[in-house]
């Protein structure tokens, strides 16, 4: 007595034609925007020869924060899925 196995026939699904990626293109541009607030807050702080000008010690920190805060709200904002 012979048994037969029969193969098991598999389904290919075809590729999704819609992305679904995490960030969309606002929040890129977003991101990108926040890192040259945060760069532009450490060129302020490299600045000039006085380590104690208002500058680079109130001014600097305070914007490379604001960057830093600017970049969570762009990672932590609600992508476009129609975009």
């Amino acid at each position: 007595m012979a048994h037969h196995i029969k193969p098991v026939k598999t389904e290919k699904k075809a590729p999704a034609t819609s992305s679904s990626y995490s960030f969309g293109k606002k929040n890129y541009q977003l991101m990108i925007i926040g890192l040259v607030i945060i760069t532009l807050g450490f060129v302020l702080m490299s600045g000039s020869e006085d380590i104690f000008s208002t500058t680079k010690m109130t001014i600097a920190p305070i914007v490379v924060v604001f960057g830093f805060a600017f970049e969570v709200y762009a990672i932590l904002k609600k992508s476009d899925s129609n975009a």
